[in-house]
């Protein structure tokens, strides 16, 4: 009686522990992004508080931003996933942030973005196929699905955008390419 009493106890202690060690660990969110001082990790430009942001949050916490979901791929891309907590990207109509894995993605080398990677993020599907309208030579992907796109930037579009903000560049202040100046070396990062 008195060892299937010991068992009892031995293994409600360990329920109880395993249970106790699953409450500490909080889920990864994404960090608040101030455009004042965050950079992209991969291009450096400005990191605006909109629907293009997307974020790595590593193990240790490290926040990683960057201003293109193409960036976010190519730091992906050189330094893997093992030290990778959890990826953001935002929802393109509303800003609000998703998990990267949770997302809808659209692909057409006509949508414009900041680093003109041409890849936008949706947490609905229905909606991503809505826009995906606007862009008939389009594509969706599902989050798994983006390790066989070509993440090549549209170096027509940037050559564009950086022709047209060097014609307004009396008009802009700070370093973005949604609304700042951009030397050559940061459009060919």
């Amino acid at each position: 009686m008195k060892i299937k009493r010991m068992i009892g106890m031995l293994a409600a202690t360990a329920a109880l522990s395993l249970a106790l060690a699953g409450c500490g660990k909080q889920a990864a969110q994404p960090a608040a992004i101030d455009p004042a001082v965050d950079k992209c990790a991969v291009c450096h430009m400005t990191v605006k508080d909109d629907h293009f942001a997307t974020e790595i949050i590593l193990a240790d916490g490290q926040a990683l931003k960057f201003d293109d979901l193409g960036c976010m791929n190519k730091w992906t891309q050189q330094n893997g996933t093992s030290q990778v907590a959890q990826r953001f990207v935002r929802d393109y109509n509303s800003s609000q942030w998703l998990k990267f894995e949770d997302a809808t993605y659209v692909y057409d080398p006509n949508i414009v973005t900041p680093m003109a990677y041409n890849v936008v993020s949706f947490q609905n599907k229905a909606d991503a196929e809505n826009f995906l309208k606007q862009y008939p030579g389009g594509k969706l992907f599902a989050a798994d699905q983006l390790g066989s796109h070509n993440w090549a930037r549209n170096m027509e579009m940037m050559k564009k955008m950086k022709e047209q903000m060097n014609m307004n560049s009396g008009s802009m202040s700070g370093g973005s390419m949604n609304g700042g100046n951009m030397s050559g070396a940061e459009m060919g990062h």
